[in-house]
């Protein structure tokens, strides 16, 4: 009943805190204009993601100190990690910061949670998982551009991950996750099917923070091995590793805005909802066989993990050159 409880209140408190950042956007003019590198066609309020963060400080992070001993210290750093990256975000939402600013900020942030959780692993894990962290704050952001993807994957991500503290008797990382999840669905109905409000950075990059910390201590309590975490996050990591590729071989400004990724091009001849039920679907029809299929084989994760990311590039390739066919054919007939 306490369980029922806390995961009623999270949802409540998100929805409640997202109703109150679109008065709060309409007032402060927090806006995005439609314009060449956006995916939406009316003016939009952001930040709606504040919701998300309140109900996670409240109820997400004090569930983690009781995950197992020596929780303790990642707990503290994921709630210090957490507060940086949304502060950061807002700030960013309000009134916009530099990359650099930005990139030191979650620096911070990461090497305090990978010090906390990985420092027993020696020097190498440390810098690994930092950047690991870094990578996740940034590809959610960049992935955070139609209406419903990230909120779909980061609910996907929580759900799979509570479903794996409950299958092993982990009721410590069970509960956690599942108020996360219970967040992120009060956020969803404000920005799904049609977006009243975006997520803006303070939403994205501390959902992207979140997941890591959660999938980090996945694997530290040994709940998780690195082959899983990898399928998790496969369906952002090809699209955004695909398009960072891509720009880089066109000797493009990789760094910079665009509008290049492929849920941004097929957004361009589908509507949002479709295009975030198509990354649904690799996440139901192959993500989540793939993991089923790491549970009963010994030895092949390597394998697995690797025909599930060939897979993928191969669908981001096939994906883009129907994109391209279906620009040309409009161009031809106009």
């Amino acid at each position: 009943m306490q369980q029922l409880a806390m995961l009623v209140a999270s949802f409540l408190l998100s929805a409640f805190a997202t109703w109150l950042s679109i008065r709060y956007a309409h007032h402060r003019n927090l806006i995005d204009q439609p314009g060449q590198r956006r995916s939406h066609n009316e003016p939009t309020p952001r930040g709606g993601g504040i919701g998300i963060v309140a109900a996670c400080v409240l109820f997400f992070v004090p569930l983690l100190f009781g995950i197992y001993p020596g929780a303790t210290g990642a707990a503290a750093a994921i709630l210090f990690g957490l507060l940086v990256v949304a502060v950061v975000g807002g700030l960013d939402d309000h009134f916009g910061l530099s990359a650099l600013v930005r990139i030191c900020a979650h620096a911070v942030a990461a090497l305090v949670l990978a010090y906390a959780l990985m420092r027993r692993d020696g020097f190498i894990a440390v810098a690994v998982f930092a950047f690991f962290i870094v990578s996740s704050i940034n590809l959610h952001n960049f992935m955070d551009g139609i209406d419903g993807i990230l909120g779909t994957q980061a609910l996907f991500v929580f759900l799979v991950l509570g479903c794996f503290g409950a299958q092993y008797v982990q009721p410590e990382y069970a509960r956690p996750m599942w108020v996360a999840a219970a967040a992120v669905l009060g956020f969803l109905p404000f920005n799904f099917p049609r977006a009243r409000v975006f997520m803006g950075d303070v939403g994205s990059g501390a959902l992207g923070f979140l997941i890591a910390a959660a999938l980090g201590v996945g694997v530290d309590s040994g709940l998780l091995v690195p082959a899983q975490v990898l399928l998790l996050i496969s369906g952002f990591a090809i699209d955004a590793g695909c398009t960072l590729v891509s720009r880089m071989l066109r000797a493009r400004r990789w760094y910079s805005a665009h509008r290049e990724h492929l849920y941004q091009w097929l957004a361009r001849d589908m509507s949002h909802a479709r295009v975030t039920a198509l990354y649904g679907a690799w996440n139901l029809l192959i993500v989540v066989p793939a993991m089923l299929l790491l549970e009963k084989t010994d030895g092949h994760d390597e394998a697995i993990t690797a025909a599930v990311y060939a897979i993928g590039i191969a669908l981001w390739i096939f994906g883009k050159r129907w994109c391209l066919y279906k620009a040309k054919s409009w161009l031809r007939d106009a």
